[in-house]
């Protein structure tokens, strides 16, 4: 079963791959060199990279890029099954933590052997720390980060005016401000709450309580360590004032909201943990109201707070970023259109235009400078939150190790158990990082 499983998915990814190719904009001119690019964007996004592709193409006479569009799962599965049949993509954008897995089993192009030794020197100071660090796996460069996820608090203006609040700047303040707006009642369900942590954040809180998720010098994961731990519990203590049951149904709840509607919109939070990509939400919201005569509703976005002896501007980042698989047969086009999309080489008005269109966090301070991303700035304000968080040592990403999609889900696990469960997080925590040690050391990824 499982054979003809994986023989159909070849069969649907060539049969994309054909649709693809028979789209006349997609057609190669004579004399160039085709790049096969696949790509996870759809929807919105979607005619943002391909006019992303089209200014490629027309920015020179040599290389011409095709775009496959690859969303939905199993995009590792097609990934290597395209490889396994050598027909893999010239490049691929992806968003998961998977460069780590990916360079462990040699499929990647490390970028100096496409790169000159000039050119992987100024990446190292040219890239955001958190943008390097995405890219990299045991101190090599294998992915070039084209543009990054922040996350911050966003708060309802409005709502803590009500109750007489400042925006909080501190856990203690966030505390308060979540008590006064919702008093603890584990026997009440609230229609609107000041702050519920969400479980998938303790990657972000465990890193703001000054936490690491794993030692590089032990090759331990220490997502059991006492700053985590610290987080865990803090985050588990919103579910003991609620009631565990309480916060489940309203997180389900907030989580199926139709077309995925930002809460702090419909009303449910007044304060919430978020990315970037909800500040143009924001902004049309907020010009709806202005167009219909309305009082325009006040929001605004403040970096998490830390509590005492944690870290100011900190939290999980991730982002977007190009690979060249083994076996890619045009692997120099490849990395000229990496070096157009994010902006390295004398490229960042290029990479401006690509991070205003699709309202990304450049990778580097160099585009965020650029003439056209600063126009956008002024635009979304807000925005600027994101961007100087970006460049704070204290964003870290997952941990680049091979099975670092394990751990992820296996950390945000332990948070469910802890929040909804209410199994102490200590214990919670513990059985995670022994999982996922013993995931390490079966498949020897110490460093």
């Amino acid at each position: 079963m499982k054979r003809f499983a994986a023989i159909a998915l070849v069969v649907a990814v060539v049969a994309l791959a054909v649709r693809e190719s028979a789209n006349p904009r997609w057609e190669v001119p004579p004399g160039r060199r085709e790049v096969v690019f696949w790509h996870f964007w759809g929807g919105k996004d979607r005619p943002v990279v391909e006019e992303i592709c089209d200014r490629f193409n027309r920015s020179q006479n040599e290389f011409f890029v095709r775009p496959v569009a690859m969303p939905g799962s199993n995009l590792d599965l097609k990934f290597f099954l395209s490889v396994a049949g050598e027909d893999p993509p010239d490049v691929l954008n992806q968003d998961d933590p998977i460069v780590a897995d990916w360079a462990h089993r040699d499929a990647l192009v490390p970028l100096d052997e496409l790169a000159t030794s000039e050119e992987i020197a100024q990446l190292e100071t040219w890239l955001f720390p958190a943008a390097r660090e995405i890219g990299s796996y045991r101190g090599r460069l294998y992915a070039l980060c084209n543009g990054l996820d922040i996350r911050a608090l966003y708060y309802n203006a409005d709502v803590l005016d009500a109750f007489s609040l400042e925006p909080p700047r501190t856990l203690e303040e966030l505390d308060r401000a979540a008590a006064a707006i919702a008093p603890g009642n584990a026997d009440r369900m609230h229609e609107r709450y000041g702050y519920l942590p969400d479980p998938r954040r303790i990657w972000s809180w465990g890193i703001v309580f000054g936490g690491r998720f794993y030692d590089p010098h032990s090759g331990r994961i220490t997502a059991d360590s006492p700053r985590i731990i610290a987080a865990l519990d803090w985050m588990a203590s919103y579910s003991r004032r609620y009631g565990a049951a309480a916060v489940a149904r309203f997180r389900k709840g907030d989580q199926a909201l139709p077309g995925a509607a930002f809460p702090l919109l419909e009303g449910s939070y007044a304060m919430i943990m978020d990315g970037q990509w909800r500040v143009a939400e924001i902004g049309a919201v907020r010009q709806a109201a202005r167009s219909r005569g309305e009082v325009v509703p006040r929001y605004g976005v403040v970096p998490l707070p830390a509590p005492t002896g944690g870290l100011a501007n900190a939290g999980w980042v991730n982002g977007n970023f190009f690979v060249v698989p083994r076996g890619a047969k045009n692997p120099r086009g490849a990395w000229a259109f990496m070096k157009f999309w994010s902006g390295f080489g004398g490229h960042e008005s290029e990479a401006a235009r690509a991070c205003a269109g699709g309202g990304w966090i450049p990778a580097s301070a160099n585009v965020v400078e650029s003439p056209i991303f600063q126009e956008y700035l002024r635009r979304y304000p807000m925005f600027r939150t994101f961007v100087e968080l970006a460049g704070s040592p204290n964003q870290v990403p997952t941990p680049a190790l091979p099975g670092a999609q394990f751990l992820q889900d296996e950390i945000i696990r332990a948070a469910e158990d802890a929040m909804y469960k209410l199994v102490p997080p200590r214990e919670a925590l513990e059985n995670a990082t022994r999982r996922v040690q013993a995931r390490l050391e079966a498949i020897g990824a110490k460093e």
